[in-house]
């Protein structure tokens, strides 16, 4: 077994993986930048290093200053998490140079698997089917326009070396070609500190099916058993489960089978997951995570297997004890990732800041791992995940129930969070009968009744949110009062009120013709110009925040009489970017 594992991540996944490391008795040594010099995975590690800098390319994507860190620290084994280097043939290689174990895949297998366009050939070489797209880097918004052209509108610009999302863009039609190619490329580089980009057919209405596998280094690669990850917005994952509703076992059994036929062809070994696109009885390849994937817990749940330990197991080279026919699954699980992002109204913008209450929910089959506390900062800089409550049950519908108490019982305060957007979503007839797919939340759920949880007042209004709870007729009640900043704070002895579910309000536009950006982040682009008309909707910036692109539009007809940005600026939350009279 490993002694001491160098994990380079942050976060929960950090927090995951440190949590099983110490029940092996191995030791954990964090990573970490200047702006996460006192966060949660540094606090639960036995050893931490300074990576300096803010940025993620300035800290846990710099190469050098990790593995300067792992020969300092004496670490035998480096675990990637999910996200950042975990998909980085470069990066596994200079690990597995240096002697010390990676645990992951060997660099081979993600060079094959990580780049998702010759993940597509080795899976034609396995015989399974993938969705039919070109395996080719795009050079330009032409190949776009000509793929779209032949096979049909709307076609999928995806990254080649990233996943969950993560750089892609759906595109309607060969007017959004070019925009949609040079955001998806940005946000690859982004993220995964690489540009290439694809394409493929996007389907109408498929359902989000992955296969977790788990393969050891003495041939034996073996399927758990699917997740049903079609619950997405933006390409997102927002709520997982396991196993699939309304799936076939006959499907099942055949996609458990490519899934290790894709994995075996690429000499695959530790943990990884085999996603397909599900659509009319029909399965097709759509990708390799080389890595374990922010889902995993599901898995978990239901067939009693750490994958953690497997992964550290396998990496120390350890043969798997069981068998394909000795794996079983019982109950149901669900998981709903929680984000820091506003959904009010339906917008789901980063929310940054400082988590002031963060308490977790308790009871039976009910799981949290998060990666931040009451006092931890969220920084506009990474991720926006907090956390993800997991829950399991006997059957899908006491498992929907559990996680809908689970979810009531959560008070996170400080930020706002996507768990009334989860509310919408598990309490929907579609999701309950299960017979929602990929393009369901965006395409026929409702969020406008959803108000801010950390609604603020315009910028130059002087007046202060006040949560209280009162009694009306012996009966309690929250509310929320809005106070002149310079009047007294609210009584000490109050409780702020916990939103409720059941009971949203609607929040409207201003209808202002100052452009103010909601929330901290970079400029990346600026889509008007002086004395340019736009419409209400038209963006005017493009600003990432949380390692997200987000369109800041123009709330009203008019024309743009100034600017006061340019691409690379750093802004933060209310700062004016443009006028529009």
């Amino acid at each position: 077994m490993l002694n001491k594992v160098v994990i380079a991540n942050r976060g929960e996944i950090a927090v995951r993986v440190a949590r099983t490391c110490r029940e092996l008795g191995i030791a954990t040594v964090a990573v970490y930048s200047d702006l996460d010099r006192d966060a949660m995975h540094v606090r639960w590690a036995d050893e931490a290093y300074a990576l300096g800098g803010a940025t993620a390319a300035e800290s846990y994507l710099n190469t050098e200053a990790i593995l300067a860190i792992i020969e300092r620290s004496g670490a035998d084994g480096v675990h990637p998490g999910y996200g950042f280097f975990s998909e980085n043939t470069d990066f596994a290689r200079a690990i597995t140079q240096r002697g010390v174990t990676f645990i992951g895949p060997p660099p081979e297998a993600i060079e094959i698997m990580g780049d998702k366009i010759s993940s597509r050939v080795a899976a034609e070489r396995a015989g399974v089917a993938g969705v039919p797209g070109r395996s080719q880097v795009l050079a330009s918004p032409d190949e776009v326009v000509e793929f779209g052209e032949t096979h049909g509108w709307p076609v999928a610009i995806k990254a080649a070396y990233g996943g969950g999302g993560r750089g892609m863009r759906v595109v309607a039609g060969r007017d959004q070609a070019a925009e949609a190619l040079e955001s998806a490329q940005r946000e690859a580089q982004s993220y995964f500190g690489r540009p290439e980009c694809y394409v493929e057919r996007y389907l109408t209405w498929p359902r989000h099916i992955e296969m977790q596998v788990l393969a050891d280094g003495h041939g034996h690669t073996l399927w758990l058993g699917e997740r049903d990850c079609s619950s997405q917005r933006r390409h997102q994952k927002l709520i997982e489960e396991s196993p699939a509703a309304n799936f076939p076992d006959d499907v099942r059994q055949a996609m458990g089978e490519a899934a290790v036929r894709v994995s075996e062809a690429c000499g695959y070994v530790n943990a990884g997951t085999v996603e397909f696109l599900y659509q009319d009885g029909e399965f097709y390849f759509l990708e390799m995570n080389t890595r374990l994937q922010v889902e995993h817990p599901v898995t978990e749940l239901v067939t009693g297997l750490d994958l953690v330990e497997w992964q550290l197991r396998i990496a120390s080279g350890e043969s798997l004890p069981f068998t394909q026919d000795s794996i079983h699954r019982s109950g149901h699980a669900i998981e709903v990732r929680i984000n820091a992002e506003d959904p009010a109204g339906g917008r789901f913008i980063p929310s940054p800041g400082t988590i002031t209450t963060f308490t977790a929910p308790a009871g039976p089959g009910v799981r949290l791992d998060a990666g931040y506390g009451s006092g931890d900062e969220v920084s506009p800089y990474y991720d926006n995940l907090i956390a993800k409550l997991v829950v399991w049950a006997p059957d899908r519908e006491r498992a929907r129930l559990r996680l809908l108490r689970a979810i009531e019982e959560t008070d996170i305060r400080g930020v706002a969070t996507t768990l009334p957007a989860d509310v919408v979503i598990l309490s929907d007839p579609a999701f309950v009968a299960g017979t929602h797919s990929t393009k369901w939340v965006e395409e026929s759920l409702d969020f406008s009744g959803i108000a801010s949880a950390t609604s603020d007042p315009a910028p130059d209004d002087p007046r202060v949110r006040h949560d209280l709870v009162a009694e009306v007729d012996g009966r309690r009640v929250s509310v929320a009062l809005w106070l002149d900043g310079t009047m007294a704070s609210a009584p000490a002895a109050t409780t702020p009120a916990r939103p409720r579910r059941g009971h949203p309000s609607n929040v409207v536009g201003s209808g202002s013709g100052t452009v103010r950006v909601p929330m901290q982040g970079t400029i990346v682009k600026v889509a008007v110009q002086v004395d340019q008309e736009v419409r209400a909707g038209d963006v005017v910036v493009v600003l990432e925040a949380m390692k997200m692109e987000n369109a800041v539009i123009s709330e009203r007809d008019g024309i743009v009489t100034s600017i006061s940005v340019q691409p690379g600026d750093a802004v933060s939350a209310g700062d004016v970017v443009a006028q529009v009279e």
